[in-house]
């Protein structure tokens, strides 16, 4: 029989026999609803409804509560709990805890087992609710009373599964009874589910039953638990995709930035290697200019570069071990030590290239020093030279009177202490185009033709006075008298002159100095030099004077000299004159000493400058190597409160940047004064620098391994607990604080955290932590192995069960299934990488999903 329950603001019960499972709904109508237990659980309600109907108050008494019993016994072995409410009560017709203990079924088999999100129940079946309906921007579900009483709830869950059965868009709010009779039309008439709920009845209350909704609405739930199991498949497959596709662009991202470096450093290491030097000062000072642009411009960049290609490397090979993906091995050539042997080579080419630059510099400053001390000392002998040997071949004495011929022979003794006089100049000319040549100068066939013409004319010279002074010595016998006053006042004046023209040449003389003490010393040869003056004078006064004496004598006894001196070419307006010029070369000299002195204070004041500053950056740079190591190392809070620290920290080394760069301009100012020493300090300016770069990288790689263990502990579910404890072990066993174990170390480490092993087992844990047998662990392969055995990663097998599910249990999907359940990016990521699925049930199209989801854990080209 069926009897039937009705209670006013609820569904309608329908009880069945007690050989049938109970159903929901109007049973007459020939349709069958969603069951309240599951198709194997015979549940005899009848007896509740009988008693519920008609309470019982005959001599059966007895036996109806014995039948009641038989049944409450079957209710509570399915785990429901009964609280105060026995066979009597249903017997003697209690409406109220029957009600009660009816709910209580409805919460077990119906509700119960809902689960959404790791909530459960009614909080659970709520989630579910305001997720499947959060795109409706007029739905807000908060309870299971008056957020359903406009029915768009209803008709939202129903579009939301199954578009096509209900036109959404022609529904209004301000119809309520409308959309609850079409929600409850839809879901009887599609969806197999009963009207329980009476639409005038939820209209007409201010709160709708609350229980009779959740049951209703459980309805749904479980109506759609298929789509809900396809959208969870889904998920994982989004999730497990995008992982790949991420690791996939990091990898080309890696592949391109290693490329482009290895490019820059191929086109870099020749320009370095060129040792060519340039014939002029201009065009090793451009070369010079060059490399500081290469050093201040052009290398940082690249040093960053390098710095991060490392640490995008680090990080994807982090997030495959997590994902269970291989490791990414680049392209050949392309590993992270194939770059940091390319950069080693750019900084051998690097090495020596900028003192070769200013060896070089200074090289050419001495060449070009050298050549012009040579043209002038050149010029000078060869204007002296003028008309000599002319002089030397004329036949004068053959026609001379005795006297004539005597002076003659003292002229030409004259010419020979001049002669001897300039020697020493050829010398110094030979000296310095010899010393052009070993520097290797640039236009040595000049200076070697130039030089080569002066020796030639000066042997000529020689040859040509010894052959005159030959002629002379044998007309001597002939003459008998000489002027002796105008022969002293030729051996007095000769001397003189070479004194007054090597002193105008040494007051012309250019000099390059380097340091004070050098122009002090030069200051101090000057001031020498100005003290004989005064002597010098007297003995010009002392040569006018016998000049004068001769003319006196002229004068007086009307020798017929014709007004000229027979043995010396030097007159006292020659002298006077010569003696004018050295004075005035002595202020000018000053002048320069003093510019020069002024110059080199300059320079001193630059020194200065740069050893102060570059004492602080440099033990500035290596505390901060040494506190960041420290860092690394110690444990104090939070693997993010490390982080922050380690960010801050970073923020205030690059604030200190400006500092380093006024070092690089003072460095400049330095370079361009040609200052090649320091005594000031220790540091060059490429100590700071590389001091710098290796402090800009070091922190970058510390901050990259906090934050692969921050990856790691949230991949691996370490609590902060167990990461501190981890690295409490690790710090207590690094006992040279390199942040490395050794193998002993690490043994130890292993025994004092409970493990016992052979040596069989514990050669097979370094092969785990030390792939590369480098005899070290790091704290990441530490953390890496004591979070292994718990990991809760995803795995192809899962994947594999996700993609079956999304294809209805076949053994293979279609394309239009993948763009139907997964987003478009994926869906089509999946197409263009799923190979034909050749199976004997195979359909046109098919995709084999299979193959997909072993490759994505293992060496594949997906």
């Amino acid at each position: 029989r069926k009897i039937y329950l009705k209670d006013a603001g609820r569904s309608t019960l329908c009880l069945a026999e007690q050989q049938e499972p109970p159903l929901w709904g109007n049973t007459h109508q020939g349709r069958k609803g969603s069951e309240l237990l599951s198709n194997t659980l015979f549940f005899p309600l009848f007896l509740l409804g009988e008693r519920l109907a008609k309470p019982e108050r005959g001599k059966m008494r007895v036996h109806k509560i014995s039948n009641v019993n038989k049944a409450l016994d079957f209710i509570a072995s399915k785990g429901v709990k009964l609280v105060s409410i026995g066979a009597e009560e249903i017997v003697d017709g209690n409406v109220k805890m029957t009600l009660g203990m009816i709910w209580t079924i409805i919460l077990r088999f119906a509700i119960q087992d809902i689960s959404v999100e790791e909530t459960s129940a009614k909080e659970g079946l709520l989630l579910w609710c305001q997720r499947k309906t959060a795109p409706y921007k007029n739905v807000n579900i908060q309870n299971f009373h008056i957020s359903w009483k406009d029915g768009l709830g209803f008709c939202a869950l129903i579009h939301r599964h199954r578009p096509e059965l209900i036109d959404y868009g022609k529904l209004r709010k301000d119809d309520p009874l409308t959309n609850l009779n079409t929600a409850f039309d839809v879901a009887e008439k599609y969806l197999d589910i009963p009207k329980m709920l009476d639409a005038e009845d939820i209209v007409g209350t201010a709160r709708p039953d609350e229980k009779a909704i959740m049951t209703y609405v459980s309805s749904f739930y479980h109506a759609f638990s298929g789509a809900q199991k396809a959208e969870t498949a889904a998920n994982r497959i989004c999730k497990v995709l995008a992982v790949n596709q991420e690791n996939e662009q990091l990898m080309e991202d890696y592949e391109k930035l290693a490329s482009d470096l290895l490019e820059w450093i191929r086109r870099t290491i020749p320009w370095l290697e060129n040792r060519a030097p340039e014939n002029t000062m201009q065009a090793m000072q451009q070369k010079l200019e060059d490399f500081r642009d290469y050093r201040r411009l052009h290398k940082p960049p690249k040093v960053q570069e390098k710095c991060q290609l490392e640490i995008n490397f680090n990080t994807l090979q982090t997030k495959l071990r997590l994902s269970n993906r291989p490791a990414f091995m680049p392209s050949e050539g392309k590993m992270v030590s194939d770059i940091n042997n390319a950069w080693g080579g750019l900084e051998q080419a690097e090495k020596g290239y900028e003192e070769w630059l200013l060896n070089e510099i200074r090289r050419l400053e001495r060449l070009d020093h050298l050549a012009e001390k040579f043209r002038q000392k050149a010029s000078i002998h060869e204007s002296w030279t003028d008309g000599k040997e002319a002089m030397l071949q004329q036949k004068d004495y053959e026609t001379a009177t005795l006297s004539e011929i005597k002076a003659l022979l003292k002229k030409h003794e004259a010419f020979e202490s001049d002669l001897a006089a300039h020697q020493d100049r050829v010398e110094q000319i030979a000296a310095i185009a010899q010393e052009l040549n070993e520097l290797d100068y640039y236009d040595s066939p000049s200076v070697n033709a130039r030089c080569q013409k002066i020796c030639d004319q000066w042997d000529n010279l020689g040859a040509l006075t010894q052959k005159r002074r030959e002629a002379l010595e044998r007309t001597e016998k002939l003459l008998e008298t000489i002027d002796q006053l105008y022969l002293e006042y030729a051996k007095r004046a000769a001397p003189f002159n070479n004194w007054m023209e090597g002193a105008m040449e040494d007051l012309q003389d250019t000099f390059i100095v380097h340091t004070i003490e050098e122009i002090q010393g030069l200051t101090t040869a000057h001031e020498q030099f100005k003290a004989t003056l005064p002597d010098a004078d007297k003995e010009r006064q002392a040569i006018l004077g016998i000049h004068n004496e001769v003319s006196k004598i002229v004068q007086t006894y009307h020798v017929n000299m014709a007004g000229t001196n027979p043995y010396t070419t030097i007159t006292p307006h020659e002298i006077n004159g010569k003696w004018e010029h050295v004075r005035q070369l002595v202020p000018r000299r000053d002048q320069a000493l003093m510019e020069e002195h002024a110059r080199q204070q300059q320079n001193e004041r630059l020194r200065k400058q740069f050893g102060a500053q570059a004492n602080v950056i440099g033990p500035w740079i290596q505390t901060k190597m040494e506190e960041i190591g420290r860092i690394s190392i110690e444990m104090h809070g939070t693997l993010e409160d490390q982080l922050n620290h380690l960010r801050q920290y970073e923020k205030s080394i690059v604030n200190y940047k400006p500092k380093i760069d006024q070092l690089e301009g003072d460095h400049q100012q330095i370079q361009e004064a040609l200052i090649f020493d320091n005594k000031h300090t220790n540091y060059t300016m490429e100590h700071i620098r590389v001091g710098w770069e290796q402090l800009l990288t070091t922190i970058a790689r510390t901050i990259n391994e906090v934050e692969n263990q921050i990856l790691t502990r949230d991949a691996k579910g370490i609590s902060q607990e167990q990461m501190n404890e981890f690295r409490a072990s690790f710090n207590h066993f690094d006992r040279k604080k390199t942040g490395m174990m050794d193998c002993e170390d690490f043994r130890a480490c292993l025994i004092s955290m409970g493990y016992n092993m052979g040596e069989a087992e514990f050669a097979r844990i370094m092969s785990i932590v030390d792939p590369n047998r480098l005899g070290v662990v790091t704290f990441q392969a530490f953390i890496d192995f004591m979070s292994r055995e718990t990991a809760d990663t995803d795995t192809a097998d899962q994947v594999m069960a996700s993609f079956k599910i999304l294809a209805g249990d076949k053994n293979y999907i279609t394309v239009d299934e993948l763009r139907r359940e997964l987003p478009p990016d994926q869906a089509e990521y999946c197409i263009a990488r799923m190979a034909p699925y050749n199976g004997r049930d195979a359909v046109p199209g098919a995709l084999d999903y299979m193959s997909f989801s072993t490759a994505l854990y293992g060496e594949s080209d997906l």
